[in-house]
C-alpha cells in the first residue's frame, strides 16, 4: 500500500546495498545538472516548468529497465521497483513525446516492453516466484526478474495507479499500426483480468491487500484518501466489478472539517489530493457527496493546497524557511528516526512518513517535499508555480539537480553535529535528501503538464471504464455529459 509503504522500505534497504537500481537507458541529450540556472531577472513560470519537466521525464527514460518496463522505487540508492511508479512511468512517456524530447517510435516501444512483462509475468497463489494473483500486482518487484520483493503485500492501490498508467496508453496509442494496436489489446487484457471483487469487504470498501500467508486484510479505504482512482476502476470493470455500494461506503467515512480558513474533507499528505487527479478530470462533475457540498474534487483539492500552505505561513511549531513560498507537506523521505528542539521543544523526527497537515491529523517535522507544490499545480498555480521557483531560487543545486527536485529538504535539520541516514547535512542550510522518488516525481511531470495541455485528462476522458466507473459511483456533470 502506498501510505505503508514505509515499512516495507526500511525492511529492505539493508539488503539492496551494493545492488543495482536497474539498467539506465543511454541519455537522450546533455544532462541539464551541468548547466547554470539563469538569473532570476531571465526567468518566466513557462521556462521554469519546461526546465523541471524535462529533467524530471529525464528520471523514468534513464532510470527505468529497459529490458522489463520495471521503474525503480527510487534512485539512485540501489532499490526494487514499485508498480506505482511503473504506472507513472507509463503516463510520462507520451509527455516526452508531446514536448519533443524522445519520438513517438521510442515511447510505443518502451510501452510495449512494459505491457508485455506485466501480462505474462507469472501470477498465482504461492508466496514466491510470481509478480501478482488474480490480476493485482506486488506493491514491490525485483527490478530485474520482476518478481515479488521479499514479503511485500499485494497492492490494490499501487495497481489501480499501475492501471492509471495503463489505460492511458491504451487511449493514447490510437495509431493503425501493429505495434500501437498491440500496446490497445494489452492493456485491455491487464485491466479487463483484474477480480475488484474479491478484494470488496464486507463493508462495502475495497482492502487494502493481501498476502498469501494472511489472506485478504481486513481494512480498507475509507475516511479519504488517494483511493478514488481504485474505487472508479472497480466500479468501472466489466468483468469483475465491485459491488455499487463500494464508493457509498467510502464516501460516507469522509471528515468534512475546516483548517486555516478552508473547509473540506480533510487528510493531512498531499498527495491524496493529487494521485487520483493525475488520471481523472474531476473538474465540473459532482458525486452526491460533493452535490451536497456545492463543490467538486477538483476545488476539494484547491482547498487542502491552500490551506497546507496557509499552515506553513502560521508555522505554529516554528520550523526554520516555512513560509508564503516555502511549504508542502505529503509522504517522503526524511533526515532520521528521532528528535530535534526547537524552540525549546523536543520535537520527533522520521525517514520516510505520510507527512501532512489537516484538522484531522498533523505529522510535521520541517521536512518540505516540492512534490507536495508540484502535483498541485492545477489546482492553485498561483501559489504552487511560484513555491517551486522560489525553492529552486533559495536551495540551487543542492536541491535541484539532474532530475529535478530531489525527494525532500529539512532547513531546520541543517544544524551542525546532527546525523542523518538519508542524505546530506549542509550545515546552516538544511538537510537535502540523496534520491528521487517514483511516486513523488510522476504527480510533479504529470500535473504540471494538466495544468498546461491537459493532456493526460483530455485522453482519460475517452476511457469507457473510467467513464463506466464515475457514472456507477453517481458522478454526473460536466464532461460526463
Amino acid at each position: 500500500m502506498t501510505r505503508l509503504r514505509s515499512f516495507a522500505f526500511l525492511g529492505s534497504l539493508v539488503v539492496l546495498l551494493g545492488a543495482c537500481a536497474g539498467n539506465p537507458t543511454q541519455p537522450i541529450g546533455p544532462g541539464p545538472d551541468s548547466t547554470p540556472a539563469p538569473p532570476p531577472a531571465q526567468r518566466s513560470p513557462e521556462a521554469f516548468l519546461d526546465t523541471l519537466q524535462e529533467r524530471t521525464f529525464r528520471w523514468f527514460w534513464e532510470t527505468t529497465n529497459p529490458q522489463n518496463g520495471l521503474v525503480p522505487d527510487r534512485w539512485p540508492t540501489p532499490s526494487f521497483s514499485s508498480v506505482a511508479a511503473v504506472g507513472f512511468g507509463l503516463t510520462a512517456y507520451p509527455v516526452g513525446v508531446e514536448r519533443g524530447w524522445i519520438s513517438r517510435a521510442q515511447a510505443a516501444e518502451r510501452t510495449l516492453t512494459t505491457l508485455r512483462f506485466l501480462w505474462r509475468a507469472p501470477q498465482g497463489p504461492d508466496a514466491s516466484g510470481v509478480t501478482g494473483h488474480r490480476g493485482f500486482f506486488y506493491h514491490f518487484l525485483d527490478m530485474q526478474t520482476g518478481l515479488r520483493f521479499q514479503d511485500v503485500e499485494l497492492s490494490t492501490i499501487d495497481t489501480a495507479l499501475l492501471l492509471g498508467g495503463v489505460l492511458f496508453v491504451q487511449q493514447y496509442y490510437d495509431g493503425a499500426g501493429a505495434q500501437e494496436a498491440e500496446i490497445r489489446a494489452l492493456a485491455d487484457s491487464i485491466y479487463r483480468r483484474v477480480e475488484w471483487d474479491w478484494m470488496q469487504l464486507p463493508d462495502g470498501v475495497i482492502s487494502m491487500g493481501w498476502k498469501p500467508t494472511e489472506g485478504r486484510f481486513n481494512f480498507g479505504y475509507k475516511g479519504y484518501d488517494e483511493a478514488a482512482l481504485l474505487y472508479m476502476l472497480a466500479l468501472g470493470s466489466p468483468t469483475h466489478p465491485v459491488k455499487a455500494d463500494a464508493w457509498p461506503a467510502y464516501t460516507r467515512t469522509y471528515p468534512w472539517r475546516s483548517f486555516y480558513g478552508q473547509e473540506y474533507v480533510n487528510f493531512a499528505p498531499l498527495f491524496g489530493y493529487q494521485y487520483s487527479h493525475v488520471w481523472i478530470d474531476f473538474r465540473g462533475i459532482q458525486d452526491e457527496y460533493m452535490r451536497g457540498r456545492g463543490i467538486d474534487y477538483f476545488e476539494n483539492s484547491r482547498r487542502a493546497t491552500l490551506a497546507q500552505r496557509a499552515y506553513a505561513i502560521a508555522n505554529p511549531m516554528g520550523w526554520k524557511d516555512y513560509g508564503t513560498d516555502i511549504w508542502g507537506l505529503t509522504a517522503s523521505d526524511g533526515p532520521n528516526d528521532g528528535s530535534i528542539v526547537v524552540n525549546g521543544v523536543q520535537r520527533p523526527t522520521w525517514t520516510y512518513r505520510a507527512r501532512g497537515a489537516a484538522a484531522t491529523e498533523i505529522v510535521d517535522d520541517g521536512t518540505i517535499a516540492p512534490t507536495a507544490a508540484g502535483g498541485s499545480i492545477p489546482f492553485a498555480p498561483e501559489i504552487t508555480i511560484p513555491a517551486l521557483m522560489a525553492m529552486r531560487e533559495k536551495y540551487g543545486d543542492l536541491l535541484f539537480q539532474r532530475y529535478g527536485f530531489l525527494d525532500a529538504f529539512n532547513p531546520t535539520y541543517g544544524r551542525p553535529g546532527l546525523e542523518s541516514r538519508t542524505g546530506t547535512i549542509v550545515p546552516g542550510v538544511a538537510w537535502f535528501n540523496k534520491d528521487y522518488l517514483g511516486i513523488d516525481q510522476g504527480p510533479i511531470l504529470l500535473m504540471a503538464e494538466n495544468h498546461r495541455s491537459e493532456l493526460v485528462w483530455r485522453y482519460m476522458r475517452r476511457s469507457p471504464y473510467i467513464v463506466a466507473g464515475l457514472k456507477r459511483a453517481g458522478f454526473r456533470g460536466g464532461w460526463l455529459e
